[in-house]
């Protein structure tokens, strides 16, 4: 069993590799499509926001399905839809076309995150959950990780077309493994003390909330590394490439780490007995802190100097991310998991597609500096949303009493 439920949560680390793998391509080829198709800062946001009006608009949608069709054939469709998505864009010719493209590819990658959490949830005691969420959610690092050496080589050697094309054949051939080693899991023996609920009653209870505010503030300070990294680099540092293949991997190394380590910390607290949701909030408002100090960057004259900042922030939000995507599965019943993070994404959407569009109006106006500004405040606001998961439970089987 344990070796089951380990295989099941390294093939939701490839999964989620192959996710951002396929995200990752957009940013790092984004110096040869803003000459290719004449873009300036504020266009290229527009080819952002398509992927994230796909990937926001489904989300809430892809968790119900998910809960409906369960984890395992849900996790299947999402592939088969984001794979063929991503192959298409390879064979577009201009910056609509290519927009539509990646709308498509974020509706289908809007159902990875509420199939593994509840993967997780049905496959991990409540002890383990975070260290296991936190494991298959550094496939999100890893992808970035592999992307800007294997994307950067596709591109000088053919082009960028290839990369999207590499990662379409990939996502077909991981179906394979899933259907053989999802079965059913172990239920029975990793039930909480929870109630099953009707679905979206969770909108009523002050914990759910707090869930989807922190993720809305949090998150897009991750979405703004992954989409705007390479531009930075090359606008700000004259970064080439091959230069970007060669060091925009670095953060991402340390975001790997912070999912371990934040994962780490929680069961430790846990393991402690100071409660499951105590010793979440806990590693949360710490990483949040670091998370604040992305300021810094501003003042960095050198490249290493500012990877070396980044690394830092990216570190903190990973930690904080472990944690904030297992807060699901430990608060809420089984049959709600997948919508509840359904509907934290798609909050962590529209601020990631409100972060993304308004780096790019402010870049062609000023500069980088004032985006480093205003993602100062981001993660205070998320620490302090997050306090509303310490709140106490509202029942989930009594309507709502009105005077």
């Amino acid at each position: 069993m344990i070796e089951r439920r380990w295989f099941i949560a390294f093939l939701l680390f490839l999964s989620t590799l192959l996710n951002y793998f396929d995200r990752q391509i957009l940013s790092l080829v984004s110096p040869v499509l803003r000459v290719q198709f004449s873009l300036s800062a504020t266009q290229y946001s527009h080819l952002l926001s398509a992927f994230l009006f796909g990937y926001t608009s489904m989300q809430l949608i892809a968790g119900w399905v998910v809960d409906r069709l369960g984890a395992r054939r849900g996790l299947i469709l999402a592939m088969l839809w984001w794979s063929a998505a991503g192959a298409a864009a390879a064979a577009t010719h201009g910056p609509r076309q290519l927009a539509f493209c990646l709308f498509l590819m974020g509706v289908g990658e809007a159902a990875n995150w509420p199939s593994a959490v509840k993967a997780i949830r049905e496959w991990f005691s409540p002890a383990k959950r975070a260290v296991a969420v936190g494991f298959f959610n550094s496939g999100s690092s890893a992808g970035a990780i592999l992307a800007p050496f294997t994307v950067a080589a596709l591109t000088l050697h053919y082009s960028w077309r290839a990369a999207f094309i590499a990662c379409g054949v990939l996502g077909v051939l991981w179906i394979v493994p899933w259907r053989s080693a999802y079965t059913a899991p172990p239920m029975p023996s990793y039930t909480d003390d929870v109630l099953p609920a009707a679905q979206f009653v969770f909108l009523r209870d002050r914990r759910a909330w707090g869930i989807l505010l922190a993720r809305l503030f949090a998150d897009s300070i991750w979405y703004f590394y992954i989409f705007w990294l390479p531009d930075y680099l090359t606008h700000v540092h004259g970064f080439s490439m091959r230069e970007i293949g060669a060091t925009a991997w670095i953060p991402f190394v340390a975001a790997a780490a912070g999912n371990f380590a934040g994962g780490a910390a929680s069961s430790y607290l846990i393991r402690r007995h100071r409660g499951v949701v105590h010793s979440r909030l806990t590693v949360m408002v710490a990483s949040a802190l670091v998370m604040s100090l992305g300021a810094v960057i501003r003042f960095c004259d050198t490249p290493a100097l500012a990877i070396g900042v980044i690394s830092l922030v990216v570190f903190a939000y990973s930690s904080w991310a472990a944690n904030v995507l297992t807060l699901p599965g430990d608060i809420f019943p089984a049959d709600s998991v997948a919508t509840v993070v359904g509907a934290s994404g798609t909050l962590a959407g529209i601020g990631g597609m409100l972060t993304v569009l308004l780096t790019g109006h402010i870049v062609d106006r000023y500069s980088y500096g004032p985006v480093f500004w205003g993602l100062t405040a981001l993660p205070l606001c998320a620490a302090a949303c997050s306090l509303l998961c310490a709140s106490p439970p509202t029942p989930f089987r009594q309507p709502l009493r009105t005077t």
